[in-house]
């Protein structure tokens, strides 16, 4: 654990004091949700139907901004190198940076959800299920990102590579976070939804950590 909280405590101290890359996240999420409804018009019926989905894409799409900047800024730097070589799992370290990648991106995108909701007439029964469902899907987003942006960690054109590499695997995550909502919504069921996206998280941060730990041993050889 000493490892993983100096990783977390590292990244965390980096983004604050930088804070472009989750300034840009979250204002691409808000612009582009504020956006919506100037295209499909005021319609509450139609802003209400459309809000659980329009919510999770855009969200799925802002998080792959800084994703690939997860780990390119310590291969550059040569940090990445040393991380590799400690005595500490590399998997446990990357556990670390994508929890840092999360605290400052999804969370960000988490809080501010609900009150984009509002702006898109979202029915207020989806609103508790909307919060629980983001809770669960974006770690798993930067668990799978974490992936994809080791996988191109020194490729060119590595941001087009990586939207490739991971968007076929956020579409499960995807359905089922907004399968989730409007279940909610429509007062029918949607335990069995959040179960799902609970398992996509412990699968992602069983397997993803050690996916990505031998993707970046293979990127500094």
């Amino acid at each position: 654990m000493s490892g993983f909280l100096a990783v977390v405590r590292r990244d965390l101290r980096l983004a604050l004091r930088q804070g472009s890359d989750s300034m840009m996240v979250v204002t691409f999420f808000v612009l582009t949700v504020v956006l919506f409804p100037f295209g499909i018009g005021p319609e509450p019926g139609i802003l209400e139907r459309v809000a659980a989905g329009v919510l999770w894409v855009t969200a799925l799409l802002a998080s792959m901004l800084s994703l690939d900047r997860l780990f390119q800024t310590d291969y550059e730097d040569g940090s990445l190198d040393l991380i590799t070589r400690s005595p500490q799992p590399l998997s446990v370290l990357v556990l670390g940076k994508v929890a840092a990648h999360w605290l400052t991106t999804g969370l960000p995108l988490l809080a501010a959800a609900p009150l984009l909701a509002v702006l898109l007439n979202m029915n207020t029964g989806g609103f508790g299920v909307l919060v629980v469902a983001f809770a669960l899907g974006t770690p798993t987003l930067s668990l799978i990102g974490a992936v994809g942006a080791a996988l191109v960690l020194g490729a060119r054109r590595g941001g087009v590579l990586l939207s490739l590499l991971v968007l076929p695997l956020y579409i499960p995550v995807l359905v089922f976070g907004v399968s989730a909502v409007d279940a909610a919504i429509m007062d029918l069921p949607f335990k069995a939804q959040l179960l799902i996206l609970g398992g996509f998280l412990l699968g992602a941060a069983a397997l993803c950590p050690w996916a990505t730990a031998a993707a970046l041993r293979q990127a500094v050889e």
